[in-house]
C-alpha cells in the first residue's frame, strides 16, 4: 500500500518558483493522508502568486499520479503565516563592536562552511544600512512573494538569503532610516520570510551594540553569537562592550574569530602581522569561550567577494576555521 513517506518523497522533487527549494524544504506541505482509494494533500499557498499556486498544483499533481495505486487525488490550500511554516534548528547572530572587522566575510565563510557538510543553512543580513551579503554572493534576484510572505532568494550552492539590498531598486541607493524603522525590517525578516526548515540561520549584525542588536537579541530566539575582532587593540577594546552587551542580554557567547590576523607571502609563505600581534585567542581566553580560529587578509578573498564568488574561496586557514566552527554549532543543531 502507498504509504505517506513515498508521497513525502514525490513532494521533493517539487521546486517552488522563484526560491528553487522544494515544498518540503519550505515547511509548505502541511498534512498528506493516505487511504486505499485517495491521497489527499493540503499545501501552504503563502507567499505564492497565484500563477505559481497554479504551477504548484499542477506539478504536485503530475509527480504524485506517477506513484503506484494512486486512484484519486485531492489537493487543497490554505495560507498560514510565514512564521508557520519554519522550523529553525539553530540562530546565531555575528556580531562585532565595531565596523569593518568583517563580520559579513565571516557569516558568509560561516554559512558555506556549513553548507559544505550537508546542512541547510540560510543568511538574515540585519545590516539595514550597509549590507554586503548579497555583493559578495553574487545575488542580484529580486525576491519573489505575495502579500502574504517573502520567499528568500537561493545562492548558487543553495544557501537561503535575504536583505534589504535584494529589495531596492538599485544595489547602490541609500537606506536612510531611524532605528524603529531598522528593527521593523529585521523583524519582517524572521517573521515575513518563508525559510522552511533550515538548520541554521546566521544573522549578520551591523556595528555596534544599539537598536539592530538588541532587536536581534530580543525579538529572535537565538542560539548564541560568534564575535568577529581583528588584531588592533582599539578593535579588540571596542568588541569586549561587544561581548559584555551579549551577557548582559544572556545570550551565550560561542566563540571568538580573528579577522585579517597575517598576510601570508605567496613567494616564501612568511607570515606578516599587518595590523599587530594577535590578540584573538587571547581574547577567547579571557571570555571563557572557544577561539574558532584566525582568518588571513587573503587578496583572494578580497577578489571574490568583489566578484561575487565567496562560495569559490579555498584555503587552509578556511578549512581550520570551518572545522573548528562547524563542530561548535553542530552542537546546537543536535540538541534540537
Amino acid at each position: 500500500m502507498l504509504t505517506v513517506e513515498q508521497v513525502n518523497e514525490a513532494l521533493e522533487w517539487v521546486l517552488v518558483p522563484g526560491v528553487g527549494r522544494s515544498l518540503v524544504k519550505l515547511g509548505m506541505v502541511r498534512h498528506v493522508e493516505v487511504t486505499s482509494d485517495e491521497v489527499k494533500i493540503t499545501l501552504a499557498s503563502t507567499a505564492l502568486y497565484p500563477q505559481a499556486k497554479e504551477w504548484v498544483e499542477n506539478k504536485v499533481r503530475t509527480e504524485v499520479e506517477k506513484l503506484p495505486e494512486v486512484k484519486k487525488l485531492t489537493i487543497s490550500f490554505v495560507e498560514p503565516p510565514p512564521k508557520e511554516l519554519n522550523d529553525i534548528r539553530s540562530t546565531i547572530a555575528v556580531m562585532s563592536g565595531k565596523g569593518g572587522v568583517g563580520k559579513s566575510l565571516v557569516a558568509g565563510l560561516l554559512a558555506i562552511a556549513l553548507n559544505h557538510k550537508g546542512c541547510d543553512v540560510g543568511i538574515l543580513d540585519a545590516d539595514i544600512t550597509g549590507p554586503s551579503i548579497p555583493k559578495m554572493f553574487g545575488i542580484t534576484q529580486h525576491p519573489e512573494g505575495s502579500e502574504t510572505g517573502i520567499l528568500p532568494v537561493l545562492s548558487r550552492a543553495g544557501i537561503e538569503v535575504m536583505s534589504i539590498n535584494l529589495m531596492l531598486p538599485h544595489e547602490d541607493d541609500a537606506v536612510i532610516w531611524r532605528g524603529p524603522l531598522i528593527g521593523k525590517a529585521i523583524q519582517q525578516f524572521w517573521e515575513d520570510v518563508i525559510w522552511g526548515k533550515l538548520d541554521s540561520i546566521l544573522v549578520d549584525l551591523p556595528p555596534g551594540t544599539a537598536d539592530a542588536s538588541l532587536t536581534v537579541a530580543q525579538s529572535l530566539p537565538l542560539s548564541g553569537v560568534i564575535i568577529v575582532t581583528s588584531p588592533q587593540e582599539l578593535a579588540a577594546m571596542v568588541v569586549r562592550k561587544a561581548i559584555n552587551m551579549a551577557r548582559l542580554v544572556n545570550v551565550p557567547i560561542l566563540g571568538v574569530v580573528e579577522n585579517m590576523s597575517y598576510l601570508l607571502l605567496p613567494e616564501t609563505g612568511k607570515r606578516i602581522e599587518i595590523f599587530g600581534k594577535s590578540k584573538g585567542e587571547e581574547m577567547a581566553k579571557t571570555a571563557g569561550v572557544p577561539f574558532l580560529g584566525q582568518i588571513p587578509l587573503d587578496p583572494e578573498i578580497a577578489k571574490l567577494c568583489d566578484e561575487g564568488w565567496i562560495e569559490r574561496y579555498k584555503s587552509p586557514a578556511f578549512d581550520s576555521f570551518a572545522e573548528t566552527s562547524v563542530k561548535v554549532i553542530s552542537g546546537l543543531i543536535h540538541k534540537n
